[in-house]
């Protein structure tokens, strides 16, 4: 891939040339790390780090020019300066036209709410890739290109990189692309370029409140992948909405694309007919606008209906076969740190969850009670940095879900995880009787101490990092899996 630097500078508006135009440009890059020979260089201002300051180091690791908002007082040897107002804003421009729109160019599937986005997207992909299409994915866990499988460090990547991964899917003959749609990427405009043909929204719940301030906010930020779902030159655009979501009514007034519902009411397009919760699986009936289906899954829970009826809505949007949807989720496993059972030799269920939100742990511990006998245990803590709000939100629902809550930490970063968990423990007090609240910093020690207390009818559900292998702490990342945790505490009780 590569274009004449000229192009660029007819591209952008205003745009101030300081030095020679003509070069050619093979690559774009707002990462002072990776650029090449031939790279154009974002120099963005971000919260912590400006690009200004790396301006050298681009130019002698090869750029041959950079978009910048301010002019140093010398411009390194070599690197031509495209000089705009807002380089965040000249990006969003820059990055789809070098890459040649290649969201334009594929069948685009995005999918948008607080929870379930990942549940959803999963089923959508497997199911087309079983109908004969190759597909890509962009989530929360990672970043599918056929195959080939990436490990995502956002829900959805930057601008530039998102374009990059879907150049890529294009160039792989990828025909579908099936998107995880965060609030905060429609916010920044990192889907910039991209023409969606199928939207759909999950659910809006507590989340993100540090970045949009109020729930109005976040809404409204949701709302824009519907807002805009008929630009473009594609036809027969569809918006796919849960009509159990009090949002969705304000949001699909503001559409222009056909809507498809569905919901647990019989007015709805998608709806179950009946459905029944068990420990590892369920078994779903649901109406459909191409006719019932009968299901036999591998997840479970209430959530999951919804996730389920989720995925059918965007395929049968695409006009998938229901005979094709219905083979793919009578065998669809689940997704990794989506309620997902642990079998270490235990006496008891042990259950592994992303749930990180109001929303999310209410869900999962009502799922989780169906199926205890004896007690229900949940580990938990809240992420720093983010929205903290939610943290005695989250307690409140800990203490009145379960029988024995232990509070930890999530990912604290650069906050103090004591710190972290007063503020959860705040909803914690006073402990009813027949329950117990127990508070140990070290999430570790935390999930050891409820294998070391739970009884063989208990079910302990560790909530928060899911799929994550990490925990972010104040000055490093480490290695971190909850699921490893309990197969190795079970592994050394058995020596």
């Amino acid at each position: 891939m590569e274009k004449q630097l000229q192009s660029f500078v007819d591209l952008l508006p205003e745009v101030n040339v300081i030095g020679e135009v003509n070069k050619v440009v093979t690559d774009v890059t707002a990462d002072s790390r990776v650029v090449e020979q031939g790279s154009l260089f974002v120099a963005l201002k971000g919260a912590h780090v400006d690009g200004h300051t790396f301006l050298a180091k681009a130019a002698q690791a090869g750029a041959v020019a950079a978009l910048v908002e301010n002019v140093p007082e010398q411009v390194p040897p070599g690197l031509t300066l495209l000089q705009v107002k807002n380089v965040r804003e000249a990006m969003e421009t820059v990055a789809p036209f070098f890459f040649d729109y290649p969201g334009k160019a594929m069948r685009m599937i995005g999918v948008t709410g607080t929870n379930g986005k990942t549940t959803s997207t999963n089923i959508i992909r497997q199911v087309l890739e079983s109908a004969g299409f190759k597909c890509g994915m962009i989530g929360t866990i990672n970043v599918m290109i056929g195959d080939e499988s990436i490990v995502s460090h956002n829900t959805t990547p930057d601008v530039v990189d998102l374009q990059k991964f879907l150049f890529r899917m294009k160039e792989a003959g990828c025909q579908y692309v099936v998107m995880e749609v965060s609030s905060h990427a429609l916010a920044l405009k990192r889907v910039a370029g991209i023409e969606y043909d199928t939207a759909v929204l999950t659910n809006i719940t507590e989340d993100h409140l540090d970045f949009h301030k109020t729930m109005e906010d976040y809404r409204d930020a949701k709302s824009l992948l519907f807002e805009h779902l008929t630009d473009g030159k594609k036809r027969n655009k569809t918006a796919v909405f849960n009509a159990d979501e009090p949002a969705s009514k304000v949001i699909m007034s503001r559409t222009k694309a056909a809507c498809l519902t569905y919901g647990m009411g019989n007015d709805n397009d998608i709806y179950p007919l009946a459905y029944e919760v068990g420990a590892k699986g369920m078994h779903l009936c649901l109406h459909t606008p191409a006719g019932d289906m009968d299901l036999q899954l591998n997840i479970t829970g209430k959530f999951n209906v919804y996730n389920v009826m989720c995925a059918v809505g965007a395929l049968l949007a695409e006009m998938i076969s229901k005979e094709q949807i219905e083979k793919v989720l009578n065998g669809f496993a689940g997704v990794p740190g989506r309620f997902q059972l642990v079998e270490a030799g235990q006496p008891y269920t042990v259950i592994v969850d992303y749930a990180h939100t109001p929303d999310g742990l209410e869900n999962v511990l009502n799922t989780a009670r169906l199926i205890t006998k004896g007690r229900l245990w949940v580990v938990f803590g809240c992420g720093g940095d983010r929205d903290n709000k939610k943290r005695p939100i989250m307690g409140g629902i800990a203490l009145q879900l379960a029988d024995d809550v232990v509070v930890t930490s999530d990912n604290p970063r650069s906050e103090d995880p004591e710190k972290i968990i007063d503020m959860i423990e705040v909803a914690l007090k006073p402990v009813p009787e027949g329950k117990t609240v127990t508070r140990i910093a070290d999430r570790k020690e935390a999930i050891h101490y409820a294998l070391a207390h739970a009884g063989e009818q208990d079910v302990i559900m560790i909530a928060g990092k899911g799929h994550e292998n990490y925990q972010i702490l104040k000055d490093k990342t480490i290695h971190f899996d909850d699921k490893e945790v309990v197969e190795e505490y079970w592994k050394g009780k058995k020596k």
